[in-house]
């Protein structure tokens, strides 16, 4: 009886061993062609080839095919990421991601370049001065817009809607985010626009909420997430935090069941449970949906505007031993509700689109601002 249990452990086990063993030899197989065709393309190919520009190309070719997030960063591009996450950079002033091997822009950073040039969440860049973006990877393609401080730089757009593409001639500049803007409109309804979340976002926003809430008129909130391309995980709770009395506000899935995290809300409404509207369109993505989505699914606030872009997913930047890094996708987010953002979005509760036909008032000039305005007061 052992003798047959011992044999048939020993079968199972040589069973795993040869599977695990065929796996492998056909990852070195793999391997192998790619030396075969590196070689082939040193050899044959019609230019002379930069073997290593080549296999940086393959790497990222790798990353870029498990999600349009993940990506490499060669030394150069690592130590100038570092360099802008300062808060103060030269450049356009626009948040690109990928899709299907095409740079697509999430949004126009607000008093920037782009923004003041016209360009909109959902174009698509196509070429950059003289040179066509499809084939390069993201990297490569934000490496080519930038440029000294003062230099002009000419970007060729494909826009839904449009038939032919659109030429936008930008001046570069020093790129300063100011995150966060407050007004009171109509003597009663706080205003509060937040274009980025950076490290300062969410105290900057707190103050903003206390100076309105000691002016007793104030009846109700706009909170404006258009164009907000996300930013800092910690900020969008701590931000979903300020307008929610308890509840759940985010949680990540991974690989790994132990980096599984949800976070709460803690108690103290900071507007004392005030009306909500939460502004939202194509190009707010990623802390941006989570705020939204959050505070729509505890039912806190009406979400007016469009869908969002549906950047669900957290990034890690990993080091590498050459200097530089990659950038991984390592969770995606899932809002109380239990849905995924992911490619998906936070849809509104009302409809309304930047140039909405059906809705015209005095001013004409921003139909869901000024929809959420007359909601309020109606």
């Amino acid at each position: 009886m052992i003798n047959k249990s011992l044999a048939a452990l020993l079968l199972i086990f040589s069973f795993f061993v040869s599977k695990a063993y065929s796996s492998e030899n056909n990852i070195y197989k793999k391997i192998d062609l790619f030396g075969e065709v590196l070689e082939k393309i040193n050899k044959e190919y019609v230019d002379e080839v930069n073997q290593s520009e080549s296999m940086d190309s393959a790497i990222n070719g790798l990353l870029q095919s498990l999600d349009p997030y993940s990506a490499y960063m060669s030394p150069e591009i690592f130590n100038e990421m570092q360099t802008e996450t300062s808060g103060e950079f030269g450049g356009l002033g626009i948040e690109v991601g990928m899709e299907s091997g095409v740079v697509k822009v999430i949004s126009p950073i607000d008093d920037t370049p782009a923004s003041k040039a016209g360009i909109k969440a959902g174009d698509y860049i196509v070429k950059i001065n003289n040179t066509q973006v499809q084939g390069k990877s993201l990297s490569e393609a934000v490496d080519l817009m930038r440029g000294p401080v003062g230099s002009g730089i000419e970007l060729t757009i494909r826009r839904r809607g449009e038939k032919k593409a659109l030429i936008f001639n930008i001046i570069r500049e020093v790129i300063q985010i100011k995150s966060v803007k407050a007004d009171l409109l109509e003597k009663n309804i706080g205003y509060i626009r937040l274009t980025s979340f950076n490290e300062n976002s969410g105290k900057q926003i707190e103050r903003e909420i206390k100076k309105l809430e000691k002016n007793d008129s104030v009846k109700s909130y706009i909170l404006d997430l258009r164009n907000n391309p996300g930013g800092l995980l910690s900020q969008a709770i701590k931000i979903s935090d300020f307008f929610l009395e308890n509840g759940e506000i985010v949680s990540t899935k991974s690989r790994k069941a132990s980096e599984n995290r949800k976070w709460f809300a803690k108690k103290g409404d900071l507007t004392n449970g005030k009306n909500l509207i939460v502004l939202i369109n194509y190009g707010s993505a990623s802390a941006s949906e989570i705020v939204a989505g959050a505070l729509k699914d505890h039912k806190r606030a009406i979400l007016l505007g469009e869908n969002s872009y549906g950047k669900g997913s957290v990034q890690s930047i990993i080091p590498l031993k050459n200097k530089g890094a990659i950038r991984l996708t390592v969770a995606k987010y899932y809002l109380p509700s239990g849905k995924s953002i992911s490619e998906v979005g936070v849809s509104p509760d009302i409809e309304i689109g930047e140039e909405n036909e059906d809705f015209r008032i005095k001013t004409e000039t921003d139909n869901q601002l000024d929809y959420a305005i007359k909601l309020l007061n109606g």
